[in-house]
Formats: C-alpha cells, sequence, structure tokens
C-alpha cells in the first residue's frame, strides 16, 4: 500500500511539473514583441482613421501627424498569471503606440493602446499616472528633424567655411569629398520644459569621429516646426562665446580672435582606428581557444521561450528600453515575473557648452531599437543561436535587425564547487568537483558613441547575473586647460569628459507566490563572558534583522550606508529547515548619485537617488523612466518619486525591486580608441537563500568524484561520457591526486 502511494505521489508530481511547463509555455507569446505583420496592421488601421490625418514619418515636413513608435503593451499582470498558472486563455495582445500630432495646434504627444492583436479594430488614449502631460518638445529628435539640422549646419558651414578649413588643415562642412565635418548633438535640448534648444559640437568625419572634435560649438534654437525660423543662439570657438556666427567669423578675419591649427593626422594613421598597431607578442597564425557543443545544444528555443537545466522564461527586447526577461523559473517555481532594463543614463562634466550640457538619457534615444547585428566570435560566440529583432521607430515600415540577440551555453572555465580532500600524508581521501556552465542571453544597444551588452546568466545552482558591460568610442569634447578638472587628455586637443553610467532594473520577485515580504541583514557585534572561561570575553558577531514595513523604509539613499543582505521571501513559505525561502539580490556596481536631490535635471530620474528601493506592484508603475525623459528631465511624464510617496506597506505583499547599479568613468589615454570590457561591467545577482532544502545544481551529472581505489590507483565517478569529443579532447579523464617532495 505504502509503495503504491508513493508511486501515486510521483505521478501527481510529474504530472504536475508537466502542466507547469505547459502553462509556462503556453503563457510566453504574452511577452513576445510584436511582429511584422502586427505592425504593418497597427500602421494600416490608424493610418484608416480619417480624424488622426496621418502621413508617412519620413516626409520632409514636421508640421505632420505621424507615427513614431510602437511596441508591445504588456497585459496586466494578474491577467497574465491566469494563463501562466491556471491555463487559461491568454488576454488579447495589444500595442502602445505613440503619435506625434505636429499639423495642428497647438501639436501633441498621444500614446495610443491598439488592439486587439493582430487584427486590430480599436484603440484607447494611454495616460500616464497622475495624468501628466507630454510636451510636445520632450519629443525624440527624428530622421527627418536631423536632416534640416544637416541643412542648418551647411550654412553654418558655409558661413565659416575658411575659419573650419583653415582650423581643421582642410575639413569643411561643405564641397568636402573625403576630408568632411560631422557633428554630435547633446541633450537635454534646453535649461527648461518646452524648450528645444541643442548644443551641437562639430568634429572632423573620420573612423572614430567621436574622438575628433576641433572645438566649434553652435547652441541651435529649433523648437519652431518651421526649420526657416531656426536660429543660432551661440557659438563656441577657442574657449570664446560669441553671439552669432557672423561674429565670429567677422572677428576671426579681424584677428581679434586667436585662430586654432589642428594637427593634421594621415588617414592610415588615425588614432581612433581599430587597425592593430604596436608589437604584437601573439602568434598570428594560430586561433584562440572556441567554445564547442560537442553533441549540440543543451538548451531548447521556441520563438520567445528558452529552456535550460531546469530555467525556463521568456523575453523580449523593448523598442523604447531593451532586453526584459518574464516568468522566470527554476525547476517548475517562479523566481521573477519580470526582471527588465529600464533606464540608462550617463551623466557628464566639461569646460565647453557641449560637455556641461550633455546629460544622456538613452530611452529618450529609442535605446531599445539600437540593437544591431551581432558578430560571431566576438559578440558572441560562432556556437550561439542568433536570432532576428524587428522595431518601428521613426520609421513607415518595421526596421529588420539581422542577428541582434544571442543565446549560447558557455563554460565559465571555473568550478561551480570542488574540494580536494588531503590526508595529510601526501594523498587524499576523494577529489569532487562540478563545472560550471552558464546559459547566456545577450544583446546590445549602440547608443550613438557607446556600446551597452546586455546579459542575462542563468547558473546551474538557482542564480541569475543581470549584468551590463560597457564599451564603445568615450564622449570627448575640445581641450582646455580648465577641462583637466573634468576629465583627461587623451590626445592633441582632446579632452576625455569624465562621466557617471547609471542603469535601472525593475526586478519583480515572486518568491512562491505573490505575498512577499522584505528584510535587511546586518551584523552587530556582541560581547558576553566566555563559557569556557568565565575570566575573558568572547566578541563576535551576531546577525540583526530588519523587517521593512513601507515603501519609504525601504528606498535606501546613496551616500548612506547599506545593508549587508538584502532578502525578499514569503512569509509563509519554509524550507525543510525551517527557514522561510527567499532570494536576495547581490550588488556587483560602484554607482553614486550624478545630481544633488532635486536639482533640475535630476528630477526625471529620481530613481537614481537609490541603488534599491522596494515598493508594491501597481500595473501603472511599469516603468521608472519614459522616452520623453530625455528632452524634458525637468517635468517629465513619469516621477519615480511618486511611486514611493505614498509609502504603502510592504509586508506580505506583491513587490518590486528597483535596483540602480552603475560606474564612475574617469577616461585615461587607454580607453583610445575605444573603452574596454574589463573593469567596466556592472550589474546584480539574484541569488537563492533558503529558497531549496540543498544546492539545486546536485541534480548535475557532470560532476566527477575520484577516490583512491584500494590497488592505489584512482577510482573516477562519473555520470557523463567519459570522453568529450575529438573538437575537444580524445583523452579520457585522469586525475591523480597524490603529491610528495621533490
Amino acid at each position: 500500500m505504502k509503495v503504491l502511494c508513493m508511486l501515486q505521489l510521483a505521478c501527481l508530481v510529474g504530472f504536475s511539473a508537466a502542466r507547469t511547463r505547459e502553462w509556462a509555455h503556453h503563457g510566453a507569446p504574452m511577452f513576445a514583441d510584436l511582429t511584422v505583420p502586427e505592425m504593418k496592421a497597427i500602421r494600416s488601421y490608424l493610418h484608416s482613421i480619417p480624424e488622426m490625418k496621418l502621413t508617412d514619418a519620413r516626409s520632409k515636413t514636421l508640421k505632420k501627424n505621424s507615427i513614431l513608435l510602437m511596441e508591445l503593451h504588456l497585459p496586466k499582470k494578474h491577467e497574465a498569471l491566469r494563463s501562466l498558472d491556471r491555463g487559461q486563455a491568454k488576454p488579447p495582445r495589444q500595442a502602445r503606440v505613440i503619435v506625434q500630432f505636429g499639423n495642428q495646434n497647438p501639436p501633441n504627444i498621444t500614446e495610443y493602446i491598439v488592439g486587439p492583436l493582430p487584427y486590430p479594430r480599436s484603440h484607447e488614449v494611454r495616460t500616464f499616472k497622475g495624468n501628466k502631460p507630454v510636451q510636445f518638445e520632450s519629443r525624440p529628435i527624428t530622421g527627418v528633424e536631423y536632416d534640416h539640422i544637416e541643412n542648418l549646419l551647411q550654412k553654418i558651414g558655409a558661413q565659416a567655411y575658411k575659419l573650419l578649413f583653415e582650423t581643421t588643415g582642410g575639413f569643411s562642412y561643405t564641397n568636402c569629398s573625403n576630408r568632411c565635418l560631422t557633428f554630435s548633438d547633446i541633450a537635454p535640448r534646453g535649461l527648461a520644459p518646452g524648450e528645444r534648444r541643442t548644443w551641437i559640437m562639430l568634429q572632423k568625419f573620420v573612423e572614430g569621429y567621436f574622438i575628433h572634435p576641433i572645438g566649434f560649438e553652435v547652441l541651435v534654437n529649433h523648437r519652431d516646426l518651421d526649420p526657416e525660423k531656426w536660429t543660432v543662439e551661440k557659438v563656441w570657438y577657442n574657449s570664446m562665446y560669441f553671439d552669432s556666427v557672423e561674429e565670429l567669423v567677422e572677428k576671426y578675419e579681424s584677428g581679434e580672435v586667436e585662430k586654432l591649427k589642428l594637427p593634421d593626422h594621415n588617414d592610415d594613421d588615425l588614432y581612433s582606428t581599430y587597425i592593430p598597431r604596436g608589437h604584437s607578442h601573439t602568434p598570428t597564425n594560430v586561433h584562440g581557444p572556441k567554445l564547442v557543443e560537442p553533441q549540440g545544444h543543451r538548451y531548447a528555443i521556441d520563438r520567445n521561450f528558452v529552456e535550460y537545466a531546469g530555467w525556463s522564461f521568456a523575453y523580449r527586447v523593448r523598442s523604447s528600453a531593451g532586453l526584459q526577461v518574464f516568468d522566470l523559473r527554476f525547476n517548475g517555481e517562479r523566481i521573477a515575473y519580470e526582471i527588465s532594463l529600464q533606464e540608462a543614463i550617463a551623466f557628464y562634466a566639461g569646460d565647453t557648452p557641449a560637455a556641461m550640457q550633455t546629460k544622456y538619457i538613452d530611452a529618450g534615444w529609442a535605446m531599445g531599437t539600437s540593437t544591431y547585428e551581432l558578430a560571431p566570435g566576438i559578440d558572441c560566440p560562432e556556437i550561439a543561436t542568433f536570432v532576428d529583432l524587428y522595431h518601428y521607430f521613426d520609421t513607415d515600415k518595421p526596421t529588420h535587425h539581422k542577428n541582434a540577440l544571442c543565446i549560447f551555453e558557455m563554460t565559465t572555465a571555473m568550478p561551480l564547487r570542488r574540494h580536494f580532500n588531503s590526508n595529510f600524508q601526501g594523498g587524499y581521501n576523494f577529489f569532487g568537483g562540478l563545472e560550471n556552465t552558464v546559459l547566456v542571453l545577450r544583446t546590445t544597444s549602440t547608443v550613438y558613441n557607446y556600446d551597452y551588452i546586455w546579459d542575462f546568466l542563468f547558473y546551474p545552482n538557482g542564480v541569475v547575473e543581470v549584468k551590463v558591460s560597457a564599451t564603445g568610442y568615450i564622449h570627448a569634447t575640445f581641450f582646455t586647460p580648465n577641462g583637466l578638472h573634468y576629465g583627461t587628455k587623451v590626445y592633441d586637443y582632446v579632452l576625455g569628459n569624465l562621466h557617471t553610467h547609471l542603469i535601472h532594473y525593475k526586478v519583480d520577485l515572486d518568491i512562491v507566490g505573490q505575498d512577499n515580504s522584505f528584510e535587511t541583514i546586518d551584523l552587530k557585534y556582541v560581547n558576553f563572558t566566555n563559557p569556557w572561561s568565565p575570566n575573558h570575553f568572547i566578541v563576535q558577531s551576531k546577525l540583526h534583522r530588519t523587517e521593512h514595513k513601507t515603501e519609504r523604509s525601504a528606498a535606501f539613499r546613496f551616500g548612506k550606508k547599506f545593508p549587508r543582505y538584502v532578502h525578499f521571501y514569503n512569509p509563509s513559505e519554509k524550507n525543510k529547515w525551517g527557514h522561510q525561502k527567499g532570494y536576495r539580490i547581490q550588488f556587483n556596481s560602484h554607482a553614486h548619485s550624478v545630481l544633488p536631490k532635486g536639482w533640475r535635471e535630476e528630477v526625471g530620474i529620481s530613481w537614481s537617488r537609490y541603488p534599491l528601493a522596494v515598493t508594491r506592484h501597481r500595473d501603472s508603475e511599469a516603468t521608472s523612466s519614459s522616452i520623453f525623459t530625455q528632452n524634458d528631465p525637468w517635468e517629465p511624464a513619469v516621477s519615480f518619486e511618486d511611486y514611493i510617496r505614498n509609502n504603502e506597506n510592504i509586508v506580505n505583499q506583491d513587490l518590486v525591486a528597483w535596483v540602480t547599479v552603475g560606474f564612475l568613468h574617469v577616461p585615461h589615454s587607454e580607453d583610445i580608441p575605444n573603452t574596454a570590457t574589463p573593469g567596466n561591467a556592472v550589474g546584480f545577482f539574484l541569488r537563492p537563500f533558503n529558497f531549496f532544502d540543498e544546492d539545486p545544481s546536485l541534480a548535475s551529472k557532470s560532476t566527477v568524484i575520484v577516490r583512491p581505489g584500494q590497488d592505489g590507483k584512482p577510482k573516477v565517478q562519473r555520470w557523463t561520457p567519459e570522453v568529450v569529443g575529438h573538437c575537444v579532447t580524445d583523452k579520457p579523464f585522469f586525475y591523480n591526486g597524490t603529491y610528495a617532495g621533490v
């Protein structure tokens, strides 16, 4: 009877696991990015509405009504969970669509929720929390607006042709063939809401032009929708300000302005190129090590649903923000409902007006759409699975980004765990070890000069690592002696400006359900009489736990002491040893605040005040930033501070952790030509904390145990093939744990 009951229980467990997997797979399409047919159907539907008067986004006028962006509109969490946890029907798919109405008075930006997909037939206006309006001037710059800026710069270039030609050694903005100038534009675009005034700096248009400033910067007012009414408000040249290009040219010709003469650089000796230079000590006729999969993939992908070694999750690449993971489960148990990139900022300092003004807020540049093709063997291993992405931003048809995301398994070349048990007599009792392999989900964002590499890593012991690595070109401005207070001279007339990178993530943990609590754990010294030697005292550390009951209590400010452990747990669920099941967040970050609290642009990035803030889940608090913050950080459409201002109870609630990581970058000569990834990676780990009864990677059959046999020869115990394969090694595993003097 007992055996029968155990068999029935095993069958129930197996059925439950299969059903859980089926429901996770069933629900994954809810989080999938819009398909090309869906995008085209949405465009056709909205263009068919007469009162909208929509025209092509790429038509040359700015006085038009056009679609700026479309992306998936996520379902409400409770609706999604009915599909994921009960196998019920999925809620209808919907899209979030931003329309800019420039052909009306006054112009405005309106967001719509359009559905159901794939055959839309209705739309409704989407508002932000608190019904905050969106300033029309806060919209991102489009390709058409850049075309008009280019036209204006050509006029400026013609006016200052002689000055630019003499300064740069033969470069010009017009009639230039292979010695042309280009530009970088700075944001935010002004000093207050409703402005659209942009500092623009000119650079030599060569490979890596980001680090070729020429010392000429202009402030352009392009608020008017008629480009003929745009004006130049200021000019900066050789550390001097002028009210117009005409004034600068006049004083240049009269000798009132000291003339600059930049050193010339040969095309085949440009310091900004990737062309190898210097002496290499590595053989050039031998390839370096490569990853291989001797018997093929050990993971499975079905559209946006991924399974690997007990893990399963769905993913998307949100056009306005970037990589996001949903319904993350380990062995069928949900760990997190959502882990998503929200925002990336880089705030600079400098001596030139462009440097002073540079405060990049990258969602405002549609960071998620800058997911360009990944190079096999460089961006991802050749064995990776490459996935195409599609975006609809500032376009009239979906844009196809080939091989823009990759998924691969890799060895870390570090054991997950190991132990050599010595007998202290020249031998050993046993050796045990387990190789560490991880699944990597990766994409990149090249937001102008910087390249961000976004990673999610899934470990076999229930750990998730979320990481960003920064590379690409530094944002450089023209060198002035005073500039050394704000950076480093990295080449003739080139200053690498100091800046701070901050990255913001949303982590919606569901630890054995949605009813979770949050505590911090620190250590306190205790001093007590030694029980086995009463004349002495023991001083040691003792766990000190603090339960945080409100959102404000769980919002930790930069500059204040941060707890040693931050722990999310289910008060009602315990493991075998009586501990509440939980996960903790472990930071790998050197972040700090970028501006004083409440100072102008800081209002738009109020999330940057906190390395960690914990709030109750609200569907109305879906994101911490918006695509409009870059050009209106002073009165942002989304204010993260509003999420914690009401100071809600967070005990036994559905909780969301908002995580800020980052680092200070003081550029140095080794950043030429590019910033390298080593030392420039930050992120965080999600680590089980009494969630399991023991390390779940014990289920891995890649473990190797070696014990000395009675005949003195090592006895190897393993559960995988003895020989890996000819492309790795054709030799069987061998281990001899003895040691002796020589």
